[in-house]
C-alpha cells in the first residue's frame, strides 16, 4: 500500500503533535519489515546496504561497487518488503549519483512499485578527504542527490534525506525536502559496528544534530529534523539526543535490525545449548 506525500507528512506531524517520536527503520528482509511494522515504526527504509548487512556484511558495503544499489532497492521492494507490509509507509534508498540512471525514469518506477517515497542512499555524505574531493570535482558529488531530491519532491514523493553538515541540511530543504536526518556515521556496536573510539560522543552528536536542524529549519520552518547513527545506537541514546537536540525522530538500521538479530540469535542459540539430553 503506497501512501502520498501529504499522507506521510501528515502521519509523521501527528506524532509530533502528540509529543511521541517519529521512529523510521531500516528493513534488510521481508520478515524484519513484518515485524518492525508491527511493533509500529513510522515509515520503513529499503537500503542497498540492508542487504548486506542482513548477510552479515558491514553497511559499508552498500558504498562500494558491489552491484546496483537502485536495482537492489527495487527488487527488494517488490520482492521482499512491500509484499508484506501493510499499513506502513516504504521509502526507498536511491542512488541519486547515479550517472547511467535517467533519475525522472528511474522515481517514475519507484513510485510504481509502490514506495511512497525517497531517501538518498548510498550517499557520498559518507566520503571524506581526497575520495570525496574527487567525487565533487568529477560531477559525482552532493549536489546531484540534492537534484534528486527535488525532482522526487516535484513528482509528489515524500523525501527523507540524510545529510551530514548545516550546508547539505540548507540545501535539502530548500529543494523540498520533507525530512532531514543527521547522520552520526556508522553505528557502534555489535560484530560490524564502528567502535565507541571511533565515533562522536552522544555529546558531541547532540550539538552536531542540533547544528544542522537549525540550518535545515531555517530555510524551510516546516522539515521535519531526525538523527541517526554513530553513538545514537540504543532507545536511551535515542532520547538523549532528542532531549537535547530540535530533534523529534530517529531513523535506525543496524540499531533496529541488525543489533537485535545478533543478540536474539545469540541468546536462543545459547539458550538451546544450555538444555540437558538426560
Amino acid at each position: 500500500m503506497s501512501f502520498t506525500r501529504e499522507q506521510v507528512v501528515d502521519r509523521l506531524r501527528a506524532e509530533v503533535s502528540q509529543q511521541r517520536p517519529i521512529v523510521g527503520a531500516g528493513a534488510g528482509t521481508g520478515i524484519s519489515a513484518k515485524f518492525i511494522e508491527r511493533g509500529g515504526a513510522d515509515v520503513i527504509i529499503v537500503y542497498n546496504s540492508g542487504r548486506f548487512r542482513m548477510a552479515g556484511h558491514s553497511s559499508m558495503c552498500g558504498l562500494l561497487p558491489l552491484g546496483d544499489a537502485n536495482a537492489i532497492v527495487l527488487e527488494m521492494g517488490e520482492r521482499e518488503v512491500l509484499p508484506v507490509v501493510r499499513n506502513t509507509p516504504v521509502i526507498a534508498g536511491v542512488n541519486g549519483t547515479d550517472p547511467t540512471r535517467d533519475m525522472h525514469r528511474l522515481l517514475d518506477q519507484v513510485a510504481a512499485a509502490g514506495f511512497s517515497g525517497v531517501n538518498n542512499f548510498p550517499t557520498v555524505g559518507l566520503f571524506d578527504g581526497r575520495i570525496r574531493e574527487e567525487l565533487e570535482a568529477s560531477g559525482l558529488g552532493f549536489q546531484r542527490e540534492v537534484e534528486m531530491i527535488e525532482i522526487a519532491h516535484q513528482l509528489g514523493l515524500f523525501t527523507i534525506v540524510y545529510v551530514f553538515t548545516p550546508q547539505e541540511a540548507a540545501a535539502m530543504a530548500a529543494v523540498g525536502a520533507d525530512a532531514v536526518i543527521a547522520h552520526m556515521g556508522l553505528t557502534v556496536g555489535g560484530s560490524i559496528g564502528i567502535s565507541t573510539d571511533g565515533a562522536f560522543s552522544l555529546e558531541d552528536a547532540c550539538d552536531r544534530v542540533q547544528a544542522i536542524g537549525e540550518a535545515a529549519l531555517a530555510a524551510n520552518d516546516d522539515v521535519i529534523v531526525l538523527c541517526h547513527g554513530g553513538p545514537i545506537a540504543t532507545p536511551s541514546d535515542a532520547e538523549y539526543v532528542m532531549k537535547r537536540s530540535n530533534a523529534v525522530g530517529f531513523v535506525g538500521a543496524s540499531s533496529m535490525e541488525r543489533l537485535p538479530v545478533e543478540e536474539a540469535l545469540t541468546q536462543t542459540t545459547e539458550a538451546f545449548k544450555a538444555t540437558t539430553t538426560a
